[in-house]
């Protein structure tokens, strides 16, 4: 090593300060795969990867399957480090233990920790997470940044005080700016859950709410919309769709939509029909049918089966197993590795330039 490299290196009061070719902090990124293969796909761009470390922020409108994706991911987290603790921070007190239930996940490893107040969520969850080690499985989920006051808010109800609060989106911001690092270099997935709101432009965008801070501090944000699924008359559920407003992974503007029932919960299989059609594994012979192809000869194979038929782990166990369905995936929605001119040619560039 070059010596002034190597003085330069250890000098420092930074206990995790590395050369950047062997920082722990950039090497192969641990994912978190959840049972539902398009939620994978929206967190890394991949069936076979799924939540990571960071901060993922999850927005919507009201009964939009918000807080029950963050309990998937939790049970996910939770099944694959059997040692692993909750740390639930709770605005809401929506989430009983019968919703956990569900999803067959262990109460007895879940922190319940009620919030008041932003500035009380500051203070607590800086203290919890000092005593958090790397290595430590920790995951961390807020229930809803939304719906939290700030302490300026609480005091101006009790004091009978109707001046707009403008703390709100600053103490958000500080929150966020101080526990993000720690989600990195402690290798902490923290899940939050927020709401969104329409703004006021000509064309009115759907935005997530509490100002900046959050937006630039996480790693993803995803925007859930929905829309009524009938049969005849009658609502049998819902589909949504995962918007993708912010990615480390994923391209953003992407979609990813799914389907929850009324009578038979989230399908898991749903959303990954039109990219099997994509990836050349699935052929539409006609509308509402379909029938899988052999991979090896590109021959439609098997019976014509309507989409219900689909959802079945026979149907898809081989699909999802096959590499060109996953490669199919990541070439339509992962973010490259590396830096790629996004300009068309050398005109586009001077334009920039001069602009």
């Amino acid at each position: 090593m070059n010596e002034l490299l190597s003085r330069l290196a250890k000098a420092g009061s930074v206990k995790h300060s590395a050369i950047l070719a062997d920082s722990k902090f950039f090497g192969e990124r641990e994912f978190c795969p959840t049972e539902v293969p398009i939620l994978n796909a929206a967190f890394s761009g991949s069936v076979k990867g799924g939540l990571s470390s960071g901060l993922t922020f999850i927005a919507g409108e009201s009964k939009s399957f918000k807080t029950l994706l963050g309990l998937l991911c939790m049970k996910a987290y939770m099944t694959k480090h059997p040692e692993a603790v909750v740390m639930f921070f709770d605005t809401e007190y929506g989430s009983t233990p019968a919703y956990f239930g569900q999803f067959g996940i262990d109460t007895k490893r879940i922190i319940h920790i009620p919030i008041e107040h932003i500035e009380e969520l500051k203070f607590d969850i800086v203290k919890r997470l000092e005593q958090v080690k790397r290595g430590d499985k920790v995951f961390v989920f807020i229930d809803s940044i939304g719906n939290i006051a700030s302490k300026k808010e609480v005091e101006d109800a009790l004091n009978e005080n109707v001046a707009a609060d403008m703390t709100r989106a600053k103490a958000l911001k500080s929150l966020f700016r101080i526990i993000t690092p720690t989600f990195t270099t402690k290798d902490i997935p923290c899940v939050a859950i927020n709401h969104t709101y329409k703004t006021q432009e000509f064309i009115s965008k759907t935005v997530m709410s509490g100002g900046t801070g959050g937006m630039y501090s996480a790693n993803a944000v995803f925007i859930i919309t929905k829309a009524q699924e009938k049969e005849g008359t009658e609502l049998t559920g819902y589909k949504f769709t995962i918007n993708i407003e912010k990615s480390r992974f994923v391209k953003e503007k992407s979609k990813f939509p799914f389907m929850v029932s009324y009578k038979k919960g989230i399908n898991k299989w749903s959303g990954l029909l039109d990219l099997a059609i994509g990836a050349g594994l699935v052929f539409k012979p006609k509308k509402g049918y379909y029938q899988k192809v052999d991979p090896e000869t590109g021959e439609v194979i098997g019976e014509e089966l309507k989409e219900k038929k689909t959802n079945t782990p026979e149907f898809w166990a081989d699909i999802l197993d096959n590499p060109k369905f996953d490669e199919y995936i990541m070439n339509t929605y992962k973010l490259g590795d590396t830096i790629e001119d996004d300009f068309e040619d050398e005109e586009d560039l001077e334009l920039s330039e001069e602009e």
